[in-house]
């Protein structure tokens, strides 16, 4: 038999003894009784019984120590009070129930984490009708889901999860975007960060000794543990990953200053609601604006990514200090205009293109592949001694192939489960259950009568429980068959504590838009018209629609609401942060059966292009090449390192907003109109 197999063995009989006797036991009590520890020694039951304690503590299964008066006795007494093994019960309400299925059935197979998932979802819906066998929802759809995105990124984020878990110390080659350099790299993994499509690994790297932040599709070749020691560090207590998520490019670093921005009034209002975390907001005082004016004051580690980020906002943003933030705003303008010339800018001769890697976007390719994290074996393990109990004590027989589908395990992983299973006892010949898989593909399972330790379920593993809150806090307040919100509350509360301190973060997408969400979802959810005041930000403009709101939809900049606009006789998708007011009406519609608002998902929300009959062929600069092979498709590669991509466009005024986001390090090579558009947009900046 495996060791490992063993050890399940083992731990799963140490649980149920001590869950069975109802009193503290001794050591060597534990080492008679327990399957596994009869036929060691002394030293080695103390190092096993110790080891498999540790083991059990960091599934989060704590094990009580009584400790005898000091001169009484040597022997420490051990325990496991049910409150220490069992999920407290959870009250879900139908429509939180409802809006659990939906998050599964939007990211199962799409999901790094799909596995734990639906364990943990097993878990807490436990006594109730399971989320996972209810009527697939399609009032919401995912272009951006939390996917590893890819074998090598996959097997490297495993690796990942394990390293945090354990405490170990890893070693990777990465390449560093910034210094255009590859290196090696020695990390105490802290946590993982999902933020827009991309994996991120925050941890101390040895090299600086300090906090630093790893994108992990620019890790090269394998990750490894850096010894052979069971733990490697201890992350420090005061450590807080909130502070790393949400933040914006010109923050990323060291700060070097704090700038002023005006911002006009007319979309003060969505800065403040996209912004406002990272900065803070005051009234314009004389000579810099009017009364519904804001300035804008924010830090910065990134002058250029701030210059960027203002050029983006066009007429309704400008730097106001420091003077070296306006000196070099004015500089871009005017690389701008000269690149945007009759004479510029001036191409190097073209070389053959160079084959580069696939990047992933975040997106999966296939179940198995996707689902790049394995929820333990334990928990496995436990959930379907449950799942066999519950059904041998109602006289039922279970199908297979339906535990399989649930579980998300093969015939022979099922088999080889219930057979570690029917091993498990109490002691004294006491077993927890037998169970059979019959040859017509049912399993039969007799409980034994003190299988009560396995017929609650289990407190959620660490995975499980980073697992579930990920998927929560990924779809946020977006489900409109049942809020989210109350359900995270609700499952935190049982856990004891926020899985996100120890687990997986998960990054806001858009901006602050629960408001707008809530009354969207209910204007879906009640098929009611939606009356929304929207700011049309490529053209600058405000517009009040009238709308039938199907579905939400998620994408690379944000939350959308796809609906049918009467007033111009098609499906629209309207981004929820450049909503400035939305009223549900009393009047109600009946859906439309041509319209199906969750067409487009798997093209624009993922790739961030629309499609359209024009097509532009735009120059990047050597210094931002890099960036471009990562994001954008390039079609000729240039002596002097820069780069020619094409983007697709339907309208020029977005193309214009993405060249002056790019700063100057961009210029649009055709079509003459989009030039010359840029040209004239830099020249009204350059006038202000």
């Amino acid at each position: 038999m495996a060791k490992d197999t063993e050890k399940l063995i083992r731990q799963l009989s140490l649980i149920s003894y001590l869950m069975a006797e109802r009193r503290p036991v001794t050591a060597p009590e534990i080492r008679r009784d327990v399957e596994g520890y009869s036929a060691m020694n002394e030293d080695a039951f103390a190092r096993r019984f110790y080891a498999d304690r540790s083991e059990l503590e960091a599934l989060g299964i704590q094990l009580s120590v009584d400790k005898p008066v000091e001169g009484l006795a040597e022997q420490e007494n051990y325990s496991l009070p049910p409150e220490n093994f069992h999920l407290p019960a959870i009250e879900f309400t139908n429509e939180e129930l409802a809006g659990l299925h939906t998050a599964l059935s939007l990211l199962d197979g799409e999901f790094a984490y799909a596995e734990p998932l639906r364990l943990a979802l097993q878990q807490i819906s436990w006594g109730r009708p399971s989320p996972l066998a209810t009527a697939e929802q399609s009032t919401i759809a995912l272009g951006i889901t939390a996917s590893a995105g890819g074998h090598d990124l996959s097997q490297r984020l495993a690796k990942i999860e394990t390293a945090i878990f354990r405490r170990k110390t890893i070693v990777f080659d990465y390449y560093t975007m910034q210094r255009d350099e590859l290196g090696t790299r020695k990390v105490d993994p802290y946590q993982l960060l999902f933020e827009g499509g991309q994996f991120y690994l925050l941890g101390r790297a040895h090299e600086r000794d300090a906090i630093r932040v790893f994108r992990l599709s620019r890790i090269r070749g394998k990750v490894a543990y850096a010894s052979k020691a069971e733990h490697d560090f201890q992350r420090p207590d005061d450590f807080d990953p909130r502070t790393y998520a949400n933040r914006v490019p010109w923050q990323f670093g060291e700060t070097v200053g704090t700038a002023e921005v005006w911002i006009a009034g007319r979309i003060a209002w969505q800065i403040e609601r996209h912004f406002g975390r990272h900065g803070g907001f005051r009234a314009p005082q004389a000579g810099e604006g009017d009364g519904d004016d804001r300035v804008f004051v924010t830090d910065y580690a990134n002058a250029r990514q701030l210059v960027a980020w203002v050029l983006g906002l066009g007429e309704n943003a400008r730097i106001l200090s420091p003077s070296e933030l306006v000196e070099e705003l004015d500089t871009r303008l005017a690389l701008l205009l000269e690149r945007h010339s009759a004479d510029g800018p001036e191409l190097a001769p073209a070389v053959a293109p160079v084959e580069r890697a696939a990047e992933t976007n975040g997106n999966g390719n296939g179940r198995r592949d996707a689902a790049a994290i394995r929820p333990e074996r334990f928990a496995r393990l436990v959930t379907l001694a449950s799942i066999l109990i519950t059904a041998g004590r109602a006289g039922q027989r279970i199908p297979a192939a339906e535990v399989c589908e649930r579980l998300q395990i093969s015939e022979q992983e099922l088999n080889e489960d219930i057979g570690v299973l029917n091993v498990v006892n109490f002691g004294a010949g006491s077993y927890v259950l037998y169970a059979e898989v019959q040859e017509d593909g049912m399993i039969e399972a007799d409980p034994e009568a003190y299988g009560d330790s396995f017929a609650r379920p289990a407190r959620l593993l660490p995975v499980e429980a980073k697992a579930l809150v990920a998927a929560i806090d990924l779809i946020g307040e977006h489900i409109p068959e049942g809020s989210l919100a109350s359900v995270r509350e609700k499952v935190v509360a049982a856990l004891g504590e926020d899985p996100v301190r120890e687990g997986l973060q998960v990054a806001r997408v858009g901006g602050g838009d629960a408001g707008i969400a809530r009354s969207v979802s209910t204007a879906v959810h009640e098929r009611r018209l939606l009356t929304i005041e929207y700011y049309k930000e490529n053209e600058d403009l405000f517009s009040e629609r009238t709308v039938e709101p199907y579905a939400l939809i998620n994408g690379r900049e944000g939350w959308y609401v796809a609906a049918y606009d009467p007033a111009r006789g098609g499906v629209r998708h309207f981004r929820l942060d450049r909503v400035k007011q939305a009223t549900v009406e009393e009047a109600t519609f009946a859906p439309r059966p041509e319209v199906d608002p969750s067409r487009d998902v798997e093209g624009w929300p993922r790739t961030g292009e629309v499609e359209a009959s024009r097509r532009a062929r735009v120059w990047i600069s050597p210094e931002r090449a890099r960036w471009a092979r990562e994001e954008r498709a390039v079609v000729e590669e240039l002596a002097d390192g820069a780069v020619v991509v094409e983007l697709s466009f339907a309208g020029v005024d977005w193309l214009v907003r993405e060249v002056l986001k790019e700063a100057g390090d961009a210029a649009v090579l055709e079509p003459q109109d989009a030039r010359d558009a840029v040209r004239a947009a830099a020249g009204r900046l350059t006038r202000v």
